[in-house]
């Protein structure tokens, strides 16, 4: 690779950059965002050398030289993970879902993603819901445990170069000595063998996401992967805001030597996007490990931007978008994050948005491996960036892709090739970044000839994202329309009998915990006849994991958002020394931002324990939480069976156990939401059974 140049200082352009996403979440790393920037522009003052974009009358000329030198691509991504994030991608029917895996992993089709992230899942809640652990205890490894496998083989299928990476972000409550551990190197090694069983190579290990790092640690895991038969597993650190573990780096040799990559979270600022002097001269790969967390439909804007800015303003070579897609029932955060909308698979529906051809223009005209040409990468006198890439070899394509955010008028450049590149016709595509008409995205334009002298001349029009390249082929457009969006139909049944043990049921999301389909264990009847027959859903995590969020206890959700008056009713095993829960109208996710980032869910919870002392309570916006009545019901005991039921009609909330009132009340917080079944403490003796939600009608 050769010797980078340090990234010249941008030119001035509006701010179209939001705060990212992680320290949305955290905001005591602001400073470390912010420092790490400050350092960047000192040591970014001055052009790279051999720049030679210059403004003429004719439009702004850009000399683009096979010879230039830059830094290698390394690819554009997308994460499955952040917990739940893909849930409900795994239940779409087909075609639809063949669709969809299309559109995000297939070549020269859509988003055409190089690399997918994915979570190394640990049952507990890391954002938007908990991943399924392949090893709960020391001795338990179960390798088709959840969908990452299943997403990773899928996009492999469709294009046998995907790169694959791993992060956790939980771990299992078992290690010991916590998540900077020998059990945890351990840990992720059996899960590189369950990849090597599923036929997937991993190219990309971290360490542990947003919660920093740990070098000796790190010395440790690159051994073992060495010694293991890992050796080509690079490594990445330490997958957190900021920059400070590249200083860290520079300082130990040791840490320097078990990393191969330097990946960091959210490198932009509203106005620029930053790495360190200490970064650079490390001579490692940078990633944006994680970064965009864009909206499907409104957010290309700000994702074109990032995506050129990363490399022109900091050398970032690796882009990995969070998430891949919105996937996730719309009562949980972020809602709308992602490159397309796919969170209805009862109705088949799906959309997409500009977002994902934004990802199209840069991915489906280069390869990992092709190498930035420094020399044609930079800033547009009217506003924007870009960026030049070409292929290896002595017959090399090459593309360069426009990003014009900061335009207010149309602005005409002029790409001349030399150094051994292709003369010919250029290839045109060009989305329009805030247009919600399919019409305007992944527009294949008439090719651009080279004129007299050899230059390609173009008008590019502010607010879009234009790619002229020798690349040929491309798809636009929808290939097939999706099935209309409508909610999930009631009356919904699930009896869990037609699963096979260990399997998810359909459509049941956790948000914290393991709710997985088992059969039904033994236990006294209720007074009302109730008890599991066949299979149940079991909650299968008997230790609290190393939490990323903290979710009081573990907790499944199910449904649909606009749910208004219905009866939803359960039966429930409670063991010993638990309570068991059945929420209705579950509306929506509440945090506490700062340390600790307490997350619950907002609804109405009928409880019931083993004594047989139960509540029905409501958690607030406001995050108060209400007992609106409670009481005690006899003949409750640990492991017995009960059943639990909510009715909701307009204002009106009656709650039955084993088929007798408990309750009446009158109240408004919520008018819908969603099911949730739950319990308060972790255990393996909780089940439920026979869970349904039928219509009632609206009261006059």
């Amino acid at each position: 690779m050769a010797t980078p140049t340090a990234p010249p200082a941008p030119r001035a352009r509006r701010a179209r950059l939001r705060r990212p996403r992680g320290l949305r979440r955290l905001p005591h790393r602001v400073a470390l965002v912010v420092g790490s920037a400050l350092l960047a522009c000192v040591a970014l003052l001055a052009p790279p050398p051999g720049a030679s974009a210059a403004t003429q009358p004719g439009g702004q000329q850009i000399a683009v030289d096979g010879n230039g030198t830059g830094r290698t691509f390394a690819g554009v991504g997308a994460i499955s993970g952040g917990g739940g994030t893909s849930r409900l991608l795994t239940d779409y029917p087909e075609p639809e879902r063949s669709q969809l895996l299309d559109y995000m992993f297939k070549p020269g089709y859509g988003a055409s993603l190089q690399i997918l992230k994915v979570e190394i899942g640990s049952d507990t809640n890391s954002s938007n819901g908990a991943e399924q652990s392949h090893m709960r205890t020391a001795t338990d490894v179960d390798c088709n445990r959840g969908y990452e496998w299943w997403l990773m083989e899928q996009a492999q299928k469709r294009n046998p170069d995907i790169q694959f990476y791993g992060l956790e972000w939980g771990a299992p409550g078992w290690f010991d000595g916590g998540f900077w551990s020998a059990d945890n190197i351990r840990y992720l090694t059996s899960w590189l063998g369950c990849a090597k069983q599923h036929g997937l190579h991993i190219d990309y290990l971290g360490g542990w996401n947003e919660k920093g790092w740990d070098a000796a640690w790190y010395e440790q895991l690159k051994s073992t992967l060495q010694h293991d038969g890992y050796g080509s597993v690079k490594v990445v650190a330490a997958d957190n805001a900021g920059w400070q573990v590249a200083t860290d780096m520079k300082n130990d040799p040791a840490f320097d030597a078990a990393t191969d990559v330097v990946g960091v979270h959210y490198p932009c600022t509203a106005v620029h996007c930053s790495s360190t002097p200490d970064a650079l001269s490390l001579g490692k790969p940078l990633f944006a490990s994680e970064s965009g967390w864009n909206n499907y439909l409104t957010g290309a804007d700000r994702l074109a931007a990032e995506m050129n800015h990363e490399y022109v303003d900091a050398r970032i070579t690796g882009f990995i978008n969070w998430p891949v897609a919105y996937a996730w029932y719309p009562t949980v955060q972020m809602q709308g994050s992602g490159l397309l909308k796919a969170n209805e698979p009862w109705s088949g529906a799906y959309q997409l948005g500009p977002t994902l051809w934004t990802v199209a223009q840069t991915a489906q005209f280069t390869h990992p491996g092709w190498q930035y040409i420094d020399s044609a990468s930079g800033y547009l006198d009217g506003g924007g960036t870009y960026v030049t890439l070409r292929s290896p070899g002595a017959h090399p394509s090459y593309t360069t892709v426009f990003e014009t955010t900061g335009a207010s008028a149309p602005q005409t450049v002029s790409l001349t090739p030399s150094g051994g590149l292709p003369r010919g016709a250029l290839h045109r595509w060009t989305t329009t970044l805030d247009s919600t008409d399919p019409a305007d995205w992944f527009v294949h334009g008439a090719d651009v000839p080279a004129a007299a002298g050899g230059a390609h001349t173009a008008t590019l029009q502010p607010g879009t994202v234009t790619t002229l390249t020798t690349v040929s082929g491309g798809k636009g457009g929808a290939a097939a329309k999706a099935p209309a969006s409508k909610p999930m139909p009631l009356p919904y049944r699930e009896d869990f009998n037609g699963y096979r043990e260990g399997a998810s049921a359909r459509y049941v999301s956790d948000m914290e915990g393991a709710f997985q389909v088992e059969p039904c264990q033994a236990g006294a009847q209720s007074a009302a006849g109730s008890r599991g027959r066949g299979k149940c859903l079991q909650q299968m995590i008997s230790r609290q994991p190393i939490q990323w969020a903290r979710v009081p206890s573990p907790l499944t959700l199910v449904g649909d958002a606009t749910w208004g008056d219905y009866t939803v009713s359960v039966k429930a095993r409670i063991g010993q020394g638990t309570t068991s829960t059945l929420m209705g109208r579950v509306a929506g996710q509440l945090n506490t931002v700062g340390a600790g980032r307490i997350t619950a869910w907002e609804g109405y919870s009928l409880k019931l324990a083993d004594s047989g002392s139960w509540s029905l309570e409501v958690l607030a916006p406001d995050r108060t939480t209400r007992v609106l009545a409670s009481g005690t019901v006899p003949g409750v005991a640990a492991d017995s069976w009960s059943r639990l039921q909510l009715t909701f009609v307009g204002a009106r909330i009656t709650a039955r156990i084993d088929g007798a009132a408990v309750a009446d009340v009158t109240d408004s917080t919520y008018a819908q939401g969603q099911v949730g079944l739950g319990t308060d403490t972790y255990g393996t003796a909780t089940q439920f059974d026979d869970l349904t939600a039928t219509a009632v009608p609206t009261a006059p």
